[in-house]
């Protein structure tokens, strides 16, 4: 426990000792994990925004005119037990007649219309999965007494297409800037081995472990990645707030608060910069532990 103490004091000495390179890895990785969250935020809201109008994306499904209100509500039944059906309205002619009245606008027309009344009852269904859109409206096709479905096939394809690509990029993203977070927390530990290599050397050459060795650099690396993680939190907050509120004066959108989001960014950040820290430290110091203390100086 002692020998613990020490290693981590030494780690967190290194990180103060060599405290230009930390702040350039911090502010490296600050702006990767902003990125990353920004994506990961964005692609959230757009899920959540595309899930909204799928539940408003109401589909008319008419039934046949020979067909009773009383047997229509039977096959109102029928049609909630379809999979991905998460609700189904009953719409009775006579309200549609109303609905029509008030969009005609005319009084004697809507009359004579009205005697050769062929608006049929008819179900506004909602979906749980627009993905799923064509399979449903084939199954509620498949019940009998259903006469036809309006059909938004294309918009449910557009908003599926746009969740998918938001996804897709998110995560390319996200990979990304990881990689890049990882190397060059790799570089900041590796200049810090280089300028301690003589004392390196005097612990490989006196019998040091590989983890005495070690750990002091890979405290360093998670420090680093922890701090970053504390000030890409509080910065991904205010950016999302200020960007939130800008998007939402110029599109009518609701958007999910960062008060729902904030303690998951929270936790997400510091796991994934303790861990880059952490690896970015191994793959740096894998080198210096494979050699002995005299060819660390190339002796």
């Amino acid at each position: 426990m002692r020998s613990f103490g020490y290693l981590t004091k030494e780690g967190l000495k290194n990180v103060w000792s060599n405290r230009i390179m930390s702040i350039a890895s911090v502010c490296v990785l600050i702006s990767c994990l902003v990125l990353t969250g920004a994506a990961s935020l964005f692609s959230i809201n757009v899920e959540a925004v595309v899930e909204s109008v799928g539940q408003t994306n109401e589909t008319s499904v008419y039934i046949k005119n020979e067909y009773s209100q009383l047997e229509a509500v039977y096959i109102g039944k029928e049609i909630e037990k379809v999979d991905n059906v998460a609700s189904a309205t009953f719409f009775p002619k006579e309200d549609a007649m109303e609905k029509f009245k008030v969009q005609l606008d005319d009084d004697q027309l809507f009359a004579e219309m009205q005697d050769r009344n062929k608006l049929p009852d008819a179900f506004i269904v909602v979906m749980d999965d627009l993905s799923k859109y064509d399979q449903t409206v084939a199954d509620i096709m498949k019940i009998e007494g259903v006469d036809k479905v309006s059909s938004h096939s294309e918009l449910a394809k557009k908003l599926t297409d746009i969740s998918n690509l938001v996804g897709a990029i998110s995560l390319g993203v996200t990979l990304a800037l990881t990689i890049v977070s990882i190397f060059i927390i790799a570089n900041t530990i590796r200049a810090t081995m280089y300028s301690r290599r003589y004392e390196i050397s005097i612990m490989k050459s006196v019998g040091a472990t590989n983890s005495f060795v070690r750990w002091p650099f890979l405290i360093e690396g998670m420090v680093i990645g922890f701090v970053s993680a504390v000030v890409s939190t509080g910065a991904i907050a205010i950016l999302y707030e200020v960007i939130m509120m800008a998007i939402q004066k110029a599109v009518p959108i609701t958007v999910i608060p960062i008060t729902d989001l904030i303690w998951f960014v929270a936790g997400i950040f510091a796991v994934a910069g303790v861990i880059i820290g952490f690896f970015g430290s191994l793959i740096s110091i894998r080198k210096y532990l494979k050699i002995e203390g005299n060819e660390i100086l190339g002796w």
